[in-house]
């Protein structure tokens, strides 16, 4: 016989309904704190940086929150229908300062990488990117024929 778990989740009435309230609460505080770039302890590497994607009907923006790099620190590479960020978050404390005692270290610093597959090569010679205040900006025109080839379908009721 299979074990319903309902009766143990409403049984103790609000008690339990409020403690599963604020578990899942406390899993969005969490998520909401996340630094913009996290440490990838496998690759030994942080992992890309946060990033918007928008479509419009002629192009794709690209915006990359990149906060503490420099515009030299950062390579951008289009290739095969693939955009990739690659840059380097430098460090900016001297761990060997003999004269501090580091108590909270969440500041992450290193290499990072993200890549993003578009659906169509973009327009030659046309993409623009702009970086202003640590945030990277990237407008990939859709070249004409993949433009011209969207079409809106009408939803038709039943």
């Amino acid at each position: 016989m299979a074990r319903s778990y309902l009766p143990s989740l409403f049984g103790r009435g609000e008690e339990t309904l409020g403690s599963l309230f604020r578990d899942v609460e406390k899993v969005f505080e969490e998520f909401s704190r996340r630094p913009p770039f996290t440490f990838s302890a496998e690759a030994g590497t942080l992992a890309g940086p946060k990033i918007d994607v928008a479509e419009s009907k002629d192009a794709i923006d690209v915006t990359a929150e990149l906060p503490g790099v420099e515009e030299k620190d950062i390579e951008l590479t289009l290739a095969n229908g693939l955009l990739t960020i690659r840059g380097e978050k430098k460090t900016e404390r001297d761990e060997k300062d003999t004269n501090k005692n580091w108590h909270v270290i969440e500041r992450s610093y290193g290499a990072f990488s993200r890549s993003i597959a578009l659906p169509f090569e973009p327009a030659s010679g046309k993409v623009e990117a702009k970086f202003d205040k640590g945030v990277l900006r990237v407008h990939l025109p859709k070249p004409p024929e993949v433009a011209s080839k969207q079409q809106k379908i009408e939803i038709k009721k039943g």
